[in-house]
């Protein structure tokens, strides 16, 4: 497994309620919260993180230019990729993280 997705999920089991397991749509894995799915990986350095529009919007979040996954997700969706691409990012993420699980 990639060195930052395991820095990313370690820090993020230390958070209550949040669980990583395999995902039950993608090869990947998911995120959960008390057992709803917020999250889950494209690879080893990429979130598809469920933030709510107007969160993406506040927090002036894009959708990454290249995405492979989802190039042609609405500016309207809920959801958005992140991408982490050094340790610094880990802390960013892990920030994200807690404002899309506080809207659960």
């Amino acid at each position: 497994m990639d060195q930052l997705k395991e820095a990313l999920l370690s820090e993020l089991r230390k958070l209550d309620g949040v669980q990583d397991r395999p995902s039950p749509v993608s090869d990947g894995t998911a995120l959960f919260y008390f057992e709803k799915e917020f999250a889950h990986f494209h690879d080893g350095n990429e979130l598809d993180l469920r933030l709510t529009k107007s969160k993406i919007q506040l927090l002036g979040l894009s959708h990454p230019k290249g995405s492979i996954h989802h190039p042609t997700r609405s500016p309207n969706s809920p959801w958005i990729e992140v991408r982490f691409q050094t340790a610094d990012d880990i802390a960013h993420v892990k920030q994200l993280v807690g404002i899309a699980i506080a809207q659960l």
